[in-house]
């Protein structure tokens, strides 16, 4: 597949995975600067958070790190899992995992307890995928305390 065909998402997708017997809603939010003042209509209805940045555009690391501030500190999102992943890794030249999570684990407070997994990803290629999907949906479970399914949620 030819990389310069893949762009980055503009507005909202929407989608769901079934894994076993859990259905997963999920919202891909556009990153533009503009876009991300309709963030927070979603986050009352999250159960979790997959935070995806592409490793490979060092230019825009900061302004997506404080788009990542920004959204963590969300009262709506205080206790739900954080999903981190490093894409783009099999690109040559990106920044490594290990890169990644110094940058964005420089604001432990605004984490706080909630469970947290960062990962090296490539989309494009899959790897690493599907680990960072089970995860979450474990998480997710254990977390059903704290943000418990809504009937709608339930299928």
């Amino acid at each position: 597949m030819n990389q310069s065909k893949i762009t980055t998402t503009v507005g909202l997708n929407i989608g769901k995975i079934d894994i076993s017997s859990v259905r997963l809603n999920f919202w891909d939010l556009g990153g533009q600067e503009e876009l991300q003042s309709l963030w927070d209509k979603y986050y009352a209805e999250s159960h979790a958070i997959i935070y995806i940045v592409d490793s490979s555009d060092r230019e825009r690391l900061e302004e997506s790190k404080e788009a990542f501030d920004r959204m963590i500190s969300n009262e709506a999102l205080l206790t739900v899992p954080l999903l981190l992943l490093a894409n783009k890794q099999d690109l040559q030249g990106c920044l490594p995992l290990e890169e990644v999570k110094k940058l964005f684990s420089t604001s432990p407070a605004l984490i706080g307890q909630r469970d947290c997994k960062a990962d090296a990803v490539s989309a494009l290629k899959g790897d690493g995928v599907h680990e960072g999907i089970d995860w979450l949906v474990q998480a997710v479970q254990r977390n059903s305390m704290n943000r418990p399914p809504t009937q709608k949620d339930i299928t």
